[in-house]
């Protein structure tokens, strides 16, 4: 996958200018796609990339200005210090983002929010287990997304999804980050930094929220986290060795705690844990804490008072000498109140809301810009609000950003479907019809005749009664119901058009009313008019040939295939198709996919196979009872063809017997597409049909609703990357259906 190309983390940074064209054509392709091709593919991609950026202990280091440690920033939890991985993941988490800005809140709870969830998920194994360096790795870019996407949530949103946000994230990571049997591969420095990205993460939420809230929803994270701290200090007491004696190989002791419970214990581990939950880490976390919590610290957190008493430990062992007291104050301005180290780590009140170096605004807490400490600490402060080294500083640390607006934003209809499409497995190869409505195209006068998607999906070409060509944008905008405009309008044709398809090597549009015309789809100028050489005889089916080819192909009403090169004046080849027999008309043209042939449909059922390179006819047959509406030459030799008999066949190109074959039981299939191996059918009675051109045959038949489509269906288009149909109507307005 290409994404997985241009942004892949190694060792080595790339060039800036390299990064930012690559992050630049993600962006880029993330919008032209649309919202499911692009969260499915693209998203998707990024989301595994995401944990590559924190693999292995180098990842892991906190980056430094300078050859040796800053001094502790005592109880900063505002300021960021990011490890190695947080700038790797920086482009990913950028382009992340630029998707949720083009699709909407929606990307970030349905997509993101899940596959958070997934990666911080405990294993299988309900015994003690040591984690691999991917999990790991895992849980690190779950906190660091996290954090993104709270900044980004509505506060309505917030407290929606807060519930999830507590017990599918947070509680998660804290078994991980707390438990006494499960080690981390990379030791106490993966865990410590673990410890801090996710403080961090309480700590943004607990400002989002306030302080009710708080009590309402993360008691049971704060108070989970906070514990670890009276095991540590409990197993210390106990002085708990490593001791086989009186245990059977691989279990480990059982301690009882003073809370009564009784729970298993690595002694093997106890040293990792004592060098990440340190009396510096209980001082760093509990002054911002106990400032951010107010009272209700004392009801959610039962070991308050110990971790306060390790803080203030932690407290007294720094040397006056070597550092002054008054530059301890993590987040307080120069002119706030006197820090108070006996009060419990807090200020005075400062006269707006009591809270710890900040102002209420309404429900939210706004940190001053003066109260960041200008020096982190060894331990790092906790990593800040954005995790992800996007933007500037005072973006990374903003408790909330809105979610600019867009055009494309996921609504109604779109929403919808986009939800049920991220579900979807990537291995599956079906095509499934739900008949939901997505936009409409209005414009022509009259019946729709012909409707072809560009290659790259992102707009499409429709032939009308009404003389016009049409070019349309397959951008998703509003809810479902909304109508779009062409793009550009192609008015040169003198009669009703009955063809319209891309000659994808040159990027011209090839239109047909009897006369072939060339134009630019950029700036609709003609660059070619091929006329029939006797009006009398006009052209009545025309196909293009596949990239590389530079070909049109047209049949004429004396059944003589014509080949025209866009590049050159004049024919290129001639044959006649006949034979010395009478077949009728040529209804239907169709080139396979090398270009090396091209079958030819006829108005009595008959369909002539010919070799392109040499003009020999390969085969002619008689494939239907009546006239040859449509057909499709796919990979592999594979012919499809419809018929005003109410037949569908599939043919081998060389082979006398169908392989396959299907009858519509009131009406002809008239129109049809083809979507890997299958094919998606259209009746004049708006039926929509599903057939499997494998073993065993199958076919499922959709009618479509007064309410999703309107007149009678006349032309039908899929487009295979995207999963849509377009449908053509008698009454001039194409309609996009999922």
């Amino acid at each position: 996958m290409l994404v997985r190309v241009v942004l892949s983390p190694t060792p080595s940074f790339p060039e800036p200018s390299a990064l930012y064209t690559a992050c630049k054509m993600v962006r880029w392709l993330s919008a032209k796609l649309g919202p499911t091709v692009a969260s499915r593919h693209v998203a998707r991609n990024l989301l595994r990339l995401l944990t590559s950026c924190y693999v292995g202990p180098t990842r892991q280091q906190f980056t430094v200005s300078s050859g040796e440690s800053p001094p502790l920033s005592a109880g900063n939890i505002y300021q960021k210090r990011p490890v190695l991985g947080d700038i790797v993941s920086g482009p990913v988490l950028s382009c992340l983002l630029h998707i949720a800005h083009l699709y909407g809140e929606p990307v970030l709870t349905y997509q993101y929010l899940p596959y958070i969830s997934y990666l911080v998920a405990p294993g299988s194994a309900s015994g003690p287990s040591r984690l691999n360096s991917r999990k790991e790795a895992g849980l690190l870019a779950a906190v660091t997304l996290t954090q993104k996407i709270i900044v980004y949530l509505s506060d309505t949103t917030l407290m929606d999804i807060l519930p999830r946000i507590s017990h599918e994230v947070l509680l998660p990571v804290l078994s991980f980050l707390t438990s006494l049997v499960t080690g981390f591969p990379s030791g106490a420095q993966a865990r410590t930094i673990l410890c801090v990205k996710t403080i961090s993460l309480i700590a943004l939420i607990c400002l989002r929220i306030g302080q009710e809230m708080v009590q309402q929803h993360l008691s049971e994270p704060v108070a989970t986290f906070f514990q670890i701290f009276s095991q540590l200090h409990e197993l210390r007491q106990q002085d708990l060795k490593l001791d086989p004696a009186g245990r059977g190989e691989g279990q480990l002791p059982q301690v009882v705690f003073s809370d009564g419970q009784q729970r298993p214990v690595d002694p093997a581990l106890l040293d990792e844990l004592q060098k990440v939950f340190t009396l510096e880490m209980a001082y760093t976390i509990y002054v911002p804490f106990s400032c951010l919590l107010g009272d209700i610290i004392r009801k959610i957190i039962p070991n308050h008072e110990l971790v306060g008493e390790l803080a203030g430990l932690y407290l007294e062992s720094v040397s006056p000498s070597s550092r002054n007291p008054a530059s301890m104050e993590p987040t307080v301005p120069s002119t706030g109140p006197e820090w108070d180290p006996q009060g419990g780590g807090c200020p005075q009140d400062d006269g707006h809301s009591g809270t710890f170096g900040s102002v209420l605004v309404g429900n939210r807490i706004q940190i001053p810009n003066d109260s960041r400490p200008e020096t982190p600490g060894p331990l790092g402060p906790i990593s800040g609000v954005g995790g992800g080294g996007l933007g500037s500083g005072s973006e990374d640390n903003a408790l909330k950003q809105e979610l600019p607006r867009s055009a494309h934003g996921l609504s109604g209809n779109w929403l919808a479907y986009w939800q049920y499409e991220i579900g979807v497995s990537q291995q599956d190869a079906h095509f499934h019809f739900h008949q939901i409505r997505l936009q409409s195209f209005p414009g022509h006068s009259g019946a729709v005749k012909c409707v072809a998607p560009l290659s790259s999906e992102d707009f499409f070409l429709s032939g009308s009664k009404d003389r016009t060509v049409r070019l349309w944008p397959l951008y998703n905008y509003g809810d479902g119901t909304s109508e779009t405009a062409p793009r550009l309008i192609y008015t040169q044709h003198r009669k009703s058009v009955f063809f319209v398809g891309q000659l994808e090597a040159p990027q011209h549009v090839v239109s047909c009313d009897g006369a072939v015309h060339v134009w630019d789809p950029f700036t609709g100028k003609t660059l070619r008019t091929v006329e029939p050489l006797d009006s009398r005889v006009p052209l009545t089916a025309v196909a293009v040939m596949p990239a590389p080819h530079t070909s049109i192909t047209m049949a004429s009403s004396d059944s003589t295939l014509r080949f025209v090169d866009c590049r050159k004046p004049g024919l290129q080849h001639e044959f006649r198709l006949g034979g010395g027999l009478n077949p009728g008309l040529v209804r239907a043209l169709a080139v396979s996919p090398s270009g090396r042939s091209v079958v030819a449909g006829f108005s009595s059922g008959f369909m002539v196979l010919l070799d392109t390179r040499t003009g020999l006819v390969l085969r002619g047959w008689p494939a239907h009872e009546g006239d040859i509406l449509q057909i499709k030459a796919v990979e592999g030799s594979v012919l499809v063809s419809s018929s005003s008999d109410h037949s569908l066949t599939v043919w081998k190109e060389l082979e006398q017997k169908p392989t396959h074959h299907y009858k519509s039981a009131s009406d002809p299939i008239h129109t049809f597409d083809l979507y890997g191996s299958e094919a998606v059918t259209g009746t004049v009675s708006n039926k929509i049909g599903v057939c499997s051109l494998l073993e065993p045959p199958s076919q499922a038949t959709t009618k479509l609703s007064s309410e999703n489509f309107r007149g009678t269906l006349t032309s039908l288009a899929l487009l295979p990357t995207k999963r849509h149909l377009l449908l053509g109507s008698d009454n001039g307005v194409i309609r996009l259906l999922a």
